[in-house]
């Protein structure tokens, strides 16, 4: 059994490696990085304004539970390949709630959205990922 990233560092270590190669599907597929906000993220103005961005952006506040949905289910004629997708997704997001607290997602923008997974850790860093994805 592996052993429990237990500082914010290793956590973004073990979040690296469980995202490695994975692809968020949209419009146009994009990598899943780790990521740590050096503010707090725990509202969508605080996540703007951490971004550097316009107050009036605008912003989803999704679950993760929702955000990873279409990516845990494989549908049953998938190949083994969906299936051991789908499976690598799903430790991703066990990783994210077994060491995270107050997990929620920001989307942010239209169209070109970009995504911040974010959630406290026990230090009181605000950790995660971050994605883009595209829909028009």
């Amino acid at each position: 059994m592996q052993a429990q990233p237990a500082s914010s560092e290793e956590l973004l270590a073990a979040l690296q490696e469980a995202a490695q190669d994975l692809l968020f599907p949209s419009e146009s597929d994009h990598p899943l990085q780790p990521a740590r906000w050096g503010v707090d993220a725990s509202s969508p103005a605080a996540l703007l304004a951490a971004e550097g961005l316009a107050a009036d952006t605008a912003v989803e506040v999704t679950t993760v539970d929702d955000f990873f949905a279409p990516v845990l289910e494989a549908p049953e004629e998938a190949g083994e390949a969906a299936l051991a997708a789908a499976g690598r997704y799903q430790r991703l997001v066990d990783l994210l709630e077994r060491h995270l607290t107050d997990l929620r997602v920001y989307r942010v923008g239209r169209v070109d959205i970009d995504v911040h997974v974010v959630g406290r850790h026990p230090s009181g860093a605000w950790l995660g990922l971050k994605t883009k994805v595209v829909e028009t």
